[in-house]
C-alpha cells in the first residue's frame, strides 16, 4: 500500500506538500530537476526561506497516487510520461520550526517511495580574505555579514538522489538571472552530505 500524501515526508509535525514541476528529458535528470527547483523557487523573490523538496521518480508516484495527476502543468499528461527516470518534486509545506539547515535535516526520515531530497537555502558569503575577521560570537558574526561591504548574498539548491547522485545550483543576488548560475555535481558538499544522511536514517530505521 502507498504511503498517504500527506506522510510524503515524515517529521514531527507532518507537512502538506506541493508539487513543483515534472522533467521530461532523460538525460541528466537530476541536474534538470535541481536546476527546475532553483527557478521556481527564485520566482518568489529574495530573502525567502528555507524549503525542502522531495524527489520521486513520476511513473511510480503517479502509479501509486493517481491524483497527481491532477497537479501536472497543463502541457502535460500522465499518458507522456514514458521515461522511468523522470522526476518529480514535491515541496515540503508546514515544516517545523527550525534555526539551521542542519536542525532541519536531523529531524527528517524519508519513506522508501522518496528517491531523492533537495534543499533550497539562502546564505551570506565573504572572500575567504575577510572570513578570518569573523567574531566568534554567533550574533556579532551575524551583524558583522549583514553590514560588511564585501557581502554576497547566495540563493543554494541542493539535491541528492538515494543512489549517491548529486547536484547543486548556485545564483548570486549581484548577478540574478538564470544564464548566470552556477551548477555542479558537488559545489556544496556539506550541505550534499546532509541530505544525504536523510536516507541512512531510513535505511536504519
Amino acid at each position: 500500500m502507498g504511503v498517504p500524501l500527506g506522510t510524503l515526508c515524515s517529521t514531527p509535525s507532518a507537512p502538506n506538500r506541493t508539487m513543483c514541476h515534472n522533467y521530461r528529458v532523460s538525460e541528466n535528470q537530476l541536474a534538470k530537476a535541481t536546476i527546475e527547483i532553483e527557478r521556481h523557487v527564485a520566482r518568489g523573490g529574495w530573502d525567502g526561506p528555507l524549503r525542502l523538496f522531495a524527489l520521486v521518480y513520476a511513473q511510480e508516484a503517479l502509479q501509486q497516487h493517481p491524483e497527481l495527476a491532477a497537479e501536472l502543468p497543463a502541457d502535460v499528461a500522465s499518458a507522456e510520461i514514458s521515461d522511468p527516470q523522470t522526476l518529480f518534486s514535491v515541496e515540503q509545506e508546514d515544516l517545523p520550526q527550525i534555526d539551521t539547515v542542519g536542525e532541519l535535516i536531523t529531524q527528517i526520515v524519508w519513506p522508501e517511495e522518496v528517491s531523492g531530497a533537495a534543499v533550497s537555502v539562502e546564505r551570506i558569503v565573504l572572500p575567504p580574505s575577510v572570513e578570518v575577521e569573523l567574531p566568534e560570537d554567533e550574533s556579532e558574526a551575524l551583524e558583522f555579514l549583514r553590514n560588511h561591504p564585501e557581502r554576497r548574498d547566495v540563493r543554494i539548491v541542493a539535491a541528492a538522489l538515494r543512489t549517491g547522485e548529486t547536484w547543486c545550483v548556485i545564483r548570486m543576488k549581484d548577478y540574478d538571472d538564470d544564464a548566470q548560475v552556477l551548477s555542479g555535481a558537488d559545489l556544496v558538499p556539506g550541505l550534499l552530505e546532509g541530505l544525504q544522511l536523510t536516507f541512512q536514517a531510513t535505511a536504519e530505521s
